[in-house]
């Protein structure tokens, strides 16, 4: 284990503090829940962005470890469905060894009696990424442990397909800028369902983020896309698990 990985073992605290909002995945086909998105947060509900913009290369380590142990011990308390997927984001640069790494997150579902099973990690393309052997044993690793893998911010980043291809993560969410106002764009129409055919022919699962309207949803459920999230369900709830708003037309429709 190199000293950047000791140093996220070694219980420091880090010098700010943060939470954890929730915001559910939906899954339009079995009307429910299918999980929630932990997303980071400042003490009273500041940006993301206010947590991460205090990060450092000597805290990116520590913060991922804390970060994944808050998100967990958090769900394990809020959760009332055990069916119900946790999804984490991770920086693959916060991984020096996938299964040392793991072991924090692994006590703290033990802990929380929150079923590792049920964790997902997603990992985003908007950053472009040094190493992308080393992403690829991360996901890799994940997957023999048990985990989902999930690519966030599809068609936005650096990669695309060439790392879709090498890393064939279990779901694919894709970029919600190319889902915004998608009933207004045929462009956006053929290219959304090019990756649904493509992602089925993979095995790999579509979710479709930042869903504000139902015209979008209309669009999206007809390219055969059945998992959702955004502000048309919920926006995301500081330390609780927001109720799910305007589902029913969608539910009815799908049934």
């Amino acid at each position: 284990m190199n000293a950047k990985c000791a140093g996220c073992a070694n219980g420091a605290e880090l010098p700010f503090d943060f939470k954890m909002a929730f915001q559910p995945i939906v899954d339009i086909s079995e009307s429910r829940a299918w999980g929630y998105e932990a997303l980071v947060r400042g003490p009273n509900g500041e940006s993301a962005h206010s947590v991460l913009s205090q990060l450092t290369d000597d805290l990116l380590y520590r913060f991922d470890q804390a970060a994944r142990v808050l998100a967990i011990e958090t769900a394990g308390r809020l959760f009332d469905d055990p069916t119900a997927r946790l999804s984490i984001n991770f920086m693959p640069n916060a991984v020096y060894e996938p299964r040392a790494c793991i072991q924090k997150s692994l006590e703290a579902a033990k802990r929380a009696q929150f079923p590792a099973s049920n964790l997902m990690f997603e990992f985003t393309e908007n950053e472009r990424i040094g190493d992308p052997a080393h992403v690829e044993n991360i996901v890799r690793s994940y997957k023999k442990l048990g985990f989902l893998t999930a690519l966030d911010d599809f068609g936005a980043g650096y990669a695309g397909l060439n790392l879709l291809a090498r890393l064939q993560p279990d779901l694919i969410k894709i970029d919600m800028e190319l889902l915004r106002n998608i009933h207004q764009s045929h462009a956006k129409q053929v290219i959304v369902a090019g990756l649904v055919s493509m992602a089925r022919e993979l095995n790999i699962t579509v979710l479709a983020e930042g869903v504000e309207s139902e015209a979008e949803l209309t669009v999206l459920r007809a390219a055969g896309i059945t998992l959702f999230q955004g502000y048309y369900f919920a926006k995301p709830s500081l330390m609780s698990i927001p109720a799910i708003s305007e589902p029913q037309r969608a539910f009815v429709a799908a049934g």
